[in-house]
């Protein structure tokens, strides 16, 4: 079985050296890959993502991890990714990563809504705009997964969002922000790909496991929603066999 940490929306900021050290020293006795699903940093600055990078050397397994939000803040999310990404760092955004005999796919994804109540494409060219982007994100993640799929048949496939794909994990937000949190069009190359399961964050006050109608187990692990949940040390561990 492979051991798969996940968590999101740790907010690095440049006053955190030396906080995280531990956290990552237990992820890596207790888990083969760390998954971290956005808001890597707090404001998207180089300098907090030259601190986390640091905080990392402390891990000694792979890190698969995507942008959320807040590491766009600054516009200087290029910067962030050329930071971290390392031999053992791997930043997705469209792209993919093979550990452990494990196919990782990830975009940050976007918002737009949920099955019925999903905006539509439609009236002012601003709306347009905004939910041809969920569906721009839909659409590198599908390609990511495909290119999962031409190197290795049977590859089991993990992705990681920052958005979520399903209404199920952002529950416990005020409905009125559910737009702003994900999009079901995030979901549809979840279940075309035969995706195992999926790991975003993002939704703070949200629910831990849902899944898309097709049956895609779907996690939220935002670290304030695992502490809350009364996780000591706030990540989720997910086994699978390769």
């Amino acid at each position: 079985m492979v051991k798969i940490a996940a968590t999101a929306d740790i907010h690095v900021r440049e006053t955190d050296s030396g906080k995280r050290r531990d956290f990552f020293e237990r992820v890596s006795e207790n888990a083969d890959v760390l998954l971290i699903c956005g808001d890597l940093t707090d404001t998207g600055r180089p300098e907090e993502a030259e601190i986390l990078a640091s905080e990392l050397e402390a891990c000694s397994i792979p890190v698969v991890g995507v942008l959320g939000n807040h590491d766009f803040e600054s516009g200087l999310q290029d910067q962030v990714i050329d930071v971290l990404n390392s031999d053992r760092v791997h930043i997705l955004d469209g792209e993919s990563v093979i550990l452990h005999g494990i196919g990782f796919a990830g975009v940050k994804g976007f918002g737009g809504g949920f099955g019925q109540y999903m905006l539509p494409m439609w009236g002012e060219q601003m709306n347009k705009d905004y939910i041809q982007v969920s569906v721009n994100e839909a659409m590198r993640l599908d390609r990511a997964l495909v290119r999962l799929e031409s190197k290795t048949t049977g590859l089991k496939k993990i992705v990681l969002l920052h958005y979520s794909p399903i209404v199920d994990t952002v529950q416990g937000e005020p409905p009125e922000i559910f737009p702003f949190l994900g999009s079901s069009h995030l979901s549809e190359p979840l279940e075309h790909r035969q995706v195992t399961a999926a790991f975003h964050g993002h939704a703070h006050l949200g629910t831990l496991e849902g899944s898309t109608s097709g049956g895609v187990r779907v996690f939220n692990v935002s670290e304030a929603l695992l502490l809350q949940e009364g996780y000591e040390h706030p990540y989720y561990l997910f086994e699978t066999e390769p």
